[in-house]
């Protein structure tokens, strides 16, 4: 019988710079990940915290609290065997608490929601490398930029408004995937994976069931590891139904975990990949 792989879920919570880290707990984290300009979202629960704790939290976080600064959390997971890694990134938008006996606090998070209010205009009267553009965006956001897309020229680009929503922007001026991932502004071609990220998926090592079929591709469930990425490559090897095999590109990465509970998994949407 082989050895169990204990489960490592962690939640870091920033408030002014300084991060408080709690592992150990009962913790879930649902959400989903977005290929696109979508706010990813998360819903975190973390359960019988001491009081002390508890309080801090909630009024930190508190949309009464006069600390305008973004508070923010990040989500890390993974197995004794090969660590932890973050599994998502987000400013809290709200905090409130369950009833008693089982006290949780729950935190629903959005990517850099903060700046979402942030207003901003850029312009560049003549023309400009997409890489260019790709990196003022990335500063204006205060995160980074993995580019992997062809570069371009373009002419007259002009902007007012939210600075996340740039991202919009940007993919539409370029043609391109744009989207943030872990405080990283990632900008790519369309219907192409990142460039080393494939996870192999079949039932020996991983899989959940079979597959849907869906308009794009196919939708699937497999155990949480540390390399699968939106933005990646998904190949499927189908024993029971080998017309789904292939290359996919992830444009929409789910995922549920539990510290100590069943679901331990990321569901994935993907597009299949044309050959």
């Amino acid at each position: 019988m082989p050895a169990l792989d204990p489960r490592i879920v962690t939640i870091g919570i920033e408030v002014n710079g300084s991060l408080h880290t709690y592992e150990g707990l009962a913790i879930t984290a649902v959400g989903t990940k977005y290929g696109n300009g979508n706010q990813s979202d998360c819903e975190i629960r973390i359960s019988n915290l001491n009081r002390e704790t508890r309080d801090y939290i909630l009024t930190e976080t508190s949309p009464f609290n006069l600390n305008r600064t973004p508070k923010r959390v990040i989500v890390s997971a993974g197995r004794v065997s090969y660590g932890t890694s973050v599994i998502y990134t987000g400013d809290i938008i709200s905090a409130n608490v369950t009833q008693p006996p089982d006290i949780t606090i729950v935190l629903k998070c959005l990517t850099l929601n903060f700046m979402s209010g942030n207003v901003l205009a850029r312009s560049q009267p003549y023309s400009v490398r997409l890489s260019q553009l790709a990196q003022q965006v990335a500063t204006d956001l205060n995160i980074g930029l993995e580019f992997q897309a062809t570069d371009k020229t373009i002419s007259n680009y002009n902007f007012t408004g939210a600075a996340l929503r740039q991202i919009d922007k940007l993919a539409k001026t370029g043609g391109v995937d744009v989207f943030i991932d872990n405080n990283m502004l990632i900008v790519k071609d369309m219907q192409v994976p990142l460039v080393n990220q494939l996870r192999v998926l079949n039932k020996n090592n991983g899989m959940i069931g079979l597959p849907e079929i869906t308009e794009l591709g196919i939708k699937v469930k497999f155990f949480l590891d540390n390399h699968t990425v939106v933005g990646g490559a998904l190949r499927i090897e189908s024993a029971l139904n080998p017309a789904i095999n292939g290359d996919y590109v992830i444009y929409k990465l789910g995922f549920e975990i539990a510290s100590r509970d069943t679901p331990f998994y990321w569901v994935a949407e993907a597009a299949r990949l044309r050959t």
